[in-house]
C-alpha cells in the first residue's frame, strides 16, 4: 500500500465499485417456524433498519448523502438507494429545501455515478427445513472516496455465512502530463482490506482479473455451532443424531451456495 497522491490534471473520473451478496443461513422445521423466521428477518432488516446501514457507510467512506429513497415490500424484503457525493452539496444546489434527505416526489432515474443500494431476499423451503436471507449490496463511488472502507463493517452488520465481494475500477483519469490511469491505488485482492478476524472466520477463494481492474472473493464460514442455527426449534429437543444431521444440511446448503452448484 502506498499514501502518495497522484496528481491530476483535473477531477478524479475513475469509478469503484464494490458490490456484496451476502447470505445467512438458518433452520426452520416446520411451516410455524419459517413463517417466524420470514417475520423475524422482515423486521430485523426492514427498511428503516437498512437505511440506519447505509448511512454509516456513507460516513464510514466519507461522503454525502443527496437523496434517499426506501422501501418494504409485501410479503417481505426490502430496498434502499443513496445517491451520495464526495463533497456536501448545498440545499438550493439539489433542488431541495433540506438536505440531505429524500423528496416524497423524487424518481431515482439513473445509478452511473456515486450511490449505495441494498436489496434483501428471505426465502425458504419446506423439503429441508433450510431458509436462506440474501442481502446484495453495491456500493459505486466517483473520485478520490472508497468503497473498501466500508468491507468490515458491511461484513459484521449481517449475519454473514457465505460473502460474494465485486470489486472493481472503471474508467480512467489524466494525471497533470495528460497521461491516463486506469486506477489510482495498489490492490492485489480484496482480501488485502480485510479486518484480521474477518480474514481468521472465513474461507476464501479468489477470481481476480488484474488487466481489467476486476476482483472478485468469496467467502465461506469456517466453523458455526448448530444450536445457534435453530429457530423456532430448542436444541434440548434434539438427540445428537439429529443435531448431526442438521448441521451436515446447513453445511452443504452453504457449500452449494458458495461454489454455485447443487451437490448430492
Amino acid at each position: 500500500m502506498t499514501d502518495k497522491k497522484l496528481k491530476l490534471h483535473g477531477f478524479n473520473n475513475l469509478t469503484k465499485s464494490l458490490s456484496f451478496n451476502i447470505y445467512d443461513i438458518c433452520f426452520t422445521e416446520t411451516d410455524k417456524d419459517r413463517r417466524e423466521y420470514i417475520a423475524y428477518i422482515d423486521e430485523m432488516y426492514n427498511a428503516e433498519r437498512l437505511t440506519q446501514i447505509l448511512t454509516d457507510v456513507v460516513s464510514i467512506i466519507e461522503a454525502n448523502i443527496l437523496n434517499i429513497a426506501r422501501q418494504d415490500y409485501d410479503p417481505h424484503g426490502a430496498s434502499v438507494t443513496m445517491l451520495i457525493a464526495e463533497h456536501e452539496v448545498a440545499p438550493e444546489d439539489n433542488d431541495t429545501t433540506e438536505a440531505p434527505g429524500p423528496l416524497p416526489d423524487t424518481i431515482v432515474g439513473h445509478l452511473d455515478k456515486s450511490h449505495v443500494t441494498v436489496h434483501t431476499y428471505p426465502e425458504s423451503h419446506p423439503v429441508n427445513g433450510i431458509s436462506t436471507f440474501r442481502a446484495d449490496i453495491d456500493v459505486s463511488t466517483c473520485g478520490l472516496i472508497s468503497p473498501l472502507k466500508a468491507l468490515n463493517y458491511l461484513i459484521h452488520s449481517f449475519d454473514s455465512d457465505i460473502v460474494m465481494l465485486d470489486y472493481r475500477v472503471r474508467g480512467f483519469t489524466r494525471d497533470i502530463d495528460g497521461i491516463k490511469h486506469y486506477i489510482d491505488h495498489e490492490i492485489s485482492s480484496i482480501q488485502n482490506y480485510l479486518s484480521e478476524d474477518t480474514q481468521d472466520a472465513y474461507q476464501m477463494v479468489d477470481v481476480n482479473v488484474y488487466q481489467e481492474n476486476t476482483f472478485h472473493t468469496k467467502m465461506l464460514l469456517k466453523d458455526f455451532d448448530v444450536k445457534s442455527y435453530l429457530f423456532g426449534e430448542s436444541a434440548d429437543n434434539l438427540s445428537e443424531e439429529r443435531l448431526g444431521a442438521i448441521s451436515s444440511d446447513l453445511r452443504k446448503e452453504m457449500q452449494e451456495i458458495f461454489y454455485s452448484r447443487n451437490m448430492p
